[in-house]
């Protein structure tokens, strides 16, 4: 019989953990209806990318804690948008370039992590020719539509947000 090994599940736990105990601090900040919004957008996005990436077979866990769901909860509403809210927080008054170089801090330790975890665990397995490139395109894509629609809020809103 063959041994379970547990490692991959204490990653996951473990990174889950330290993102559910990071977010208040992400979030309870000046402005906290900004953050809220940051946060609402970025887990429905990013649920709905999962959910088409997983149903289209480019991506597929299996490992998650909670099995009935196709997709991965703790990537999904916590990992990613806790990176997101970070991100945002740090480019909130930053000019374009700015916005652009400041993505890399974010992405490419989130890529290197991805790709480690998908070649030396269970976690998460890439298929249908879908690589670390795809995963770092998407990545971005996703970051930075994020961070439009909100740039896009706070300016139908003008000074109704508190920031500034």
């Amino acid at each position: 019989m063959k041994k379970k090994s547990y490692g991959p599940y204490k990653l996951l736990i473990l990174t889950t953990v330290a993102g559910i105990l990071l977010l208040p601090f992400a979030i309870v900040k000046r402005s906290f209806k900004d953050w809220v919004i940051v946060y609402l957008v970025s887990a429905i996005g990013n649920y709905g990318a999962d959910k088409y990436l997983v149903s289209k077979g480019y991506i597929k866990y299996k490992m998650k804690p909670f099995k009935r769901l196709k997709i991965h909860l703790p990537f999904d509403y916590i990992h990613y948008p806790l990176m997101l809210l970070y991100y945002n927080q740090w480019t909130l008054n930053s000019k374009p370039l700015g916005i652009l170089f400041k993505l890399f801090p974010f992405v490419i330790p989130q890529i290197l992590i991805e790709t480690l975890v998908e070649k030396n665990t269970k976690l998460i397995t890439w298929r249908k020719g879908w690589t670390w490139y795809h995963s770092l395109i998407s990545v971005i894509i996703k970051l930075l539509l994020c961070r439009s629609i909100i740039a896009s809020i706070r300016i139908i809103n003008k000074g109704k947000i508190s920031v500034k």
